[in-house]
C-alpha cells in the first residue's frame, strides 16, 4: 500500500483517473441497493447509469422516470454534480470547510483537473469554481420552477433543481418522462432556460474568471477566452442554420412549426450537441445530415475547464489555425495576433488523432457483432465520446458488450484521453539527444 501511495503521489493524471473510478463504482453499488430501485435492475445497467452519471453523459439502458426511487434520482444528482465539477473540488471543499491546509501536491492534481497553467491561486480557483457553480444553478432552478411548480406542485421545486444540476453540468439527466423535452418543445422559456444553463456550463470556468477580472475592469481578454468565446458562437451558430433549414422542412420533426418554434428548436438542438444530452426534438427521426453535423459538434464537445466533454473548442480551433496558417505559408501558428507554442499544437493533433481512433475502433466493434445502422453506431460511440447522451434511441437496445464498451468510452470521454494516457504511461524519461533529421513528402 505504501509503494502504491508514493506511486500515485508522483501521478497526478492516476488520481484524477482512479478518482472518477472510484466514483462510477460507489454510485453502482448504491444503484444497485433496493432503495433506489423500483424494479430490479441488473448490475451492468446500474454501472451504465452510474457512469452515465459521472461522466454528465445522460445515455441510459433503463428509463430515470420509472426505473428510479427518489433515493436512486438523489444518488444520481449528486454523481452527477461531483462528475461534472470533479472529485478535487469537493475534496478541496471539504478541506477548506476543515480549515485543513491544501499541499502542493494537492494544488497539482487540482491544476490537472482544471486544466490551467501554473500552480498560484488553485484554491481561489476552486472557490470561485464552487461559489458559480452554486449560484448559476440556484438561478437556473428558480427560473424553472415557473414552469415546474404549476405543473407538479411542490414536487416541482426538486425537479427544477434536478434538471437544473443536470443542464449546467451538461448531464443531459431528465425526469420528465420517456420523451425527455420532446413534449416541451413549444416552451421556449423552459428551452431558453435550459440551453442558458448549458451554455454557461460548457465555456469553463477559466473564461468566467478571465471575463470578471478583465473584461469588466476594462483589460484585454486573454487568448484562450478569445478563443473559447470565438470558436462556441461560430459552432453554434453555424449549427443553428442548418437544423433550421434541414429539419424545418422535415415532416417527422420540425415541418409545420412556426418560425419562431424552428428558430428555439434550432438553436436548442445546437447548443444541446455541445455535450449536454437533452433531446427536444426525437434523434432518430432527423435527416442523416443533420445527424453527421451533430456527430461533428459531439466530437469536438464543450471547452477546457468547465463541465463538457468532447475534444473541446480550443483544440478544434487549433486544427483550424493550423490549416489556415500552412494555406498563408506561415512560419508560425498564430492567432488573435499572437503565437500558440508548438507543444499546445502537438497535443491538440494527438488529441483529435487518437479520439477519432477510438470513435472508429469502438464503433466498427459494434457494427460487427450486432445489426445496428451505421449512423446509429456512429451517433452513439461519439454522444458518449462526447460525454453528450443525445441517442436515436440506440441505447437501451444495447447488448451487454456494446454496454461495456460504452461504459469505457463515457469514462474515456469524461476523463479526458490524454490524462488517461498519462496515468497508464509509467516512462516518463526524456531523451537526452535528438535524431538526424530527414524530410518526408507529403500531399
Amino acid at each position: 500500500m505504501k509503494k502504491i501511495y508514493n506511486y500515485l503521489k508522483t501521478k497526478p493524471p492516476m488520481i484524477i483517473a482512479i478518482s472518477f473510478l472510484l466514483l462510477i463504482f460507489v454510485g453502482s453499488f448504491l444503484l444497485r441497493l433496493p432503495i433506489s430501485q423500483k424494479e430490479e435492475i441488473n448490475y451492468l445497467d446500474c454501472l451504465f447509469t452510474a457512469t452515465s452519471a459521472v461522466c454528465v453523459t445522460g445515455l441510459v439502458t433503463v428509463p430515470v422516470f420509472t426505473s428510479w426511487t427518489v433515493f436512486g434520482k438523489l444518488v444520481i444528482i449528486i454523481l452527477i454534480q461531483m462528475g461534472g465539477l470533479g472529485f478535487m473540488t469537493f475534496t478541496t471543499l471539504m478541506a477548506i470547510i476543515l480549515k485543513k491546509k491544501i499541499t502542493l501536491r494537492e494544488r497539482i492534481i487540482i491544476r490537472e483537473q482544471t486544466n490551467s497553467e501554473g500552480l498560484s491561486g488553485m484554491v481561489r480557483l476552486i472557490k470561485y469554481i464552487l461559489i458559480c457553480t452554486f449560484t448559476i444553478e440556484t438561478i437556473g432552478a428558480l427560473m424553472l420552477m415557473v414552469r415546474f411548480i404549476p405543473q407538479f406542485g411542490l414536487a416541482g421545486i426538486a425537479i427544477s433543481f434536478f434538471h437544473s444540476i443536470s443542464a449546467f453540468c451538461n448531464a443531459g439527466f431528465d425526469t420528465l418522462g420517456p420523451n425527455s423535452l420532446i413534449s416541451y418543445n413549444h416552451d421556449a422559456y423552459l428551452l431558453f432556460v435550459l440551453g442558458s444553463l448549458i451554455f454557461l456550463g460548457g465555456l469553463g470556468f477559466v473564461v468566467y474568471s478571465d471575463i470578471y477580472n478583465n473584461r469588466f475592469k476594462g483589460r484585454k481578454l486573454h487568448l484562450h477566452t478569445k478563443v473559447v468565446l470565438a470558436t462556441t458562437f461560430f459552432l453554434i451558430v453555424l449549427s443553428t442554420i442548418s437544423f433550421y433549414y434541414l429539419e424545418g422542412t422535415n415532416p417527422y420533426t420540425l415541418k409545420g412549426y412556426r418560425p419562431f418554434d424552428k428558430l428555439s428548436n434550432a438553436l436548442f438542438q445546437a447548443i444541446t450537441l455541445r455535450t449536454a444530452g437533452f433531446a427536444a426534438i426525437d434523434q432518430s427521426l432527423i435527416r442523416d445530415a443533420s445527424s453527421a453535423i451533430g456527430v461533428i459538434n459531439m466530437f469536438i464537445g464543450g471547452s477546457p475547464a468547465g463541465t463538457a466533454g468532447g475534444i473541446k473548442t480550443t483544440t478544434f480551433a487549433i486544427l483550424v489555425i493550423i490549416a489556415i496558417s500552412e494555406i498563408k505559408q506561415r512560419d508560425d501558428i498564430e492567432i488573435f495576433q499572437r503565437r500558440v507554442n508548438f507543444k499546445i499544437v502537438r497535443r491538440a493533433i494527438t488529441l483529435i488523432m487518437l479520439g477519432l481512433a477510438w470513435v472508429s475502433v469502438v464503433s466498427i466493434i459494434i457494427l460487427t457483432i450486432t445489426n445496428f445502422d451505421f449512423v446509429d453506431v456512429i451517433y452513439e460511440v461519439t454522444s458518449a465520446f462526447g460525454t453528450v447522451g443525445l441517442s436515436r434511441n440506440l441505447t437501451p437496445r444495447l447488448d451487454d458488450i456494446s454496454k461495456i464498451l460504452i461504459i469505457i468510452t463515457m469514462y474515456i470521454g469524461r476523463a479526458g484521453l490524454m490524462t488517461v494516457i498519462a496515468a497508464l504511461n509509467s516512462n516518463n524519461k526524456k531523451k537526452l539527444y535528438r535524431e538526424a533529421e530527414e524530410g518526408i513528402i507529403i500531399g
